[in-house]
C-alpha cells in the first residue's frame, strides 16, 4: 500500500491547494504503479508549526516561504 507524506509549513498553502496536492501525488504514483493502486494509495499533507521548520539550521516561517513564493529572498 503506497503511503505518500507530505510536510508543509502551517498556513502557507490553502485547503484547496492541499486538496490538490493530495490528488496530483497520487495521480503521479498511480501513472508509475498503475490505476490498480488508486484505491490503496494514501497521502497525507501535514502542516509542521512556523519556526519548526529548518534548513542549513535556520528556522523558515510562515512568513519566509511566503516571501519565498513571492519573489522576495528571505
Amino acid at each position: 500500500m503506497p503511503f505518500i507524506q507530505v510536510k508543509v509549513i502551517e498556513n502557507v498553502f490553502t485547503d484547496d491547494q492541499k486538496q490538490e496536492i493530495v490528488r496530483r501525488l497520487t495521480d503521479a504514483l498511480v501513472a508509475i504503479e498503475g490505476e490498480n493502486m488508486r484505491p490503496v494509495t494514501w497521502c497525507v499533507v501535514e502542516e509542521v508549526r512556523s519556526g519548526s521548520w529548518g534548513i542549513a539550521g535556520n528556522p523558515l516561517t510562515t512568513a519566509d516561504v511566503k516571501a519565498l513564493a513571492a519573489g522576495v529572498g528571505v
